[in-house]
């Protein structure tokens, strides 16, 4: 089970988003990516500094982790309500972000105590094969790299995902953007502590050969993103991730690609993205790490997001 960390972050206010992470951190309070359609465009100055904390996921965090899913897949065909009723049921994985609790605060209403700012779990796609979700995330992926990719990548996406001898397990890590990136280095080590727990007392998603996430990335919109551009003969783009320790993932992948959704986010919930007003466009891009590359990331992270 995870237990609240002792890290402690700040961070400014600002854009809003998804993305999540497992200990104890300060950060700005300013909402949800939702939140970020207002009837002004111009900019908030006030910065508030809120204090968060990991608890183990239980079934009062429903309605947050869907949201957070939902911001992650936007209109892709994927069963977000399965999906969370699965990481509920394996709660010996997992964590989730809340406001920590202020004593001259307790005035206030319950169900902003109740708000998930953010959530890391694991899904083995393996061993949930036949589920609706899991079934329906392989087929996204698949589809998705054959619009985007070369052959080559894309058998080797399809061998991977159909390998039952070598798991693959999905780590999802979604936390509002303006959730500082400090918080997670414990939300992943604590995930690793509790995956190599389930590991060795034979508990489900313990055992990964590999681990794969599909990350929030942007880049300038106004570069020209061909299809069939992955391998070798790929250009390199400039990617922005939304979740900055997952740049780490993706110096080690073995297996990587980026597709648009664009034309999906065309709501406050996918977002609208700039950045010193070069208007971004909304990418997924797939990364396939092999479990034991996990240490080397984790050093990387403990380098970059130790406070």
């Amino acid at each position: 089970m995870a237990t609240p960390a002792k890290r402690r972050a700040r961070g400014p206010a600002g854009e809003q988003g998804s993305h999540s992470g497992s200990g104890s951190s300060e950060g700005s309070d300013s909402g949800s990516e939702s939140s970020a359609c207002s009837d002004s465009d111009e900019p908030i100055a006030e910065e508030v500094n809120v204090e968060f904390e990991a608890h183990s996921i239980s079934d009062n965090d429903y309605n947050g982790i869907k949201k957070l899913l939902q911001q992650l897949f936007l209109k892709a065909p994927v069963n977000t309500a399965e999906l969370t009723d699965i990481l509920i049921q394996q709660n010996h994985i997992g964590s989730i972000i809340k406001q920590a609790e202020v004593q001259e605060d307790s005035s206030d209403d319950e169900e902003d105590d109740d708000e998930v700012f953010g959530f890391i779990s694991c899904l083995n796609l393996t061993e949930r094969k036949g589920t609706q979700c899991a079934e329906q995330i392989k087929e996204l992926l698949l589809r998705r790299c054959e619009q985007s990719c070369e052959q080559q990548v894309l058998e080797q996406l399809s061998k991977l995902l159909s390998d039952s001898t070598k798991p693959v397990g999905l780590i999802l890590s979604e936390r509002f953007i303006n959730v500082p990136p400090q918080i997670a280095l414990p939300m992943h080590q604590q995930l690793q502590k509790e995956l190599t727990e389930a590991q060795r007392t034979n508990k489900p998603c313990g055992k990964c050969h590999y681990y794969l996430l599909i990350s929030k990335t942007f880049t300038e919109a106004t570069k020209s993103n061909s299809k069939r551009k992955e391998g070798k003969n790929q250009p390199k783009e400039e990617l922005m991730f939304a979740n900055a320790e997952e740049e780490f993932f993706h110096e080690k992948a073995l297996l990587k690609f980026n597709y648009s959704v664009q034309e999906e986010s065309d709501t406050c919930l996918g977002g609208r993205w700039s950045f010193d007003d070069v208007p971004m466009k909304p990418l997924r891009t797939v990364i396939v790490v092999p479990a034991d590359g996990i240490p080397g990331i984790m050093e990387k992270l403990k380098d970059y997001l130790s406070l």
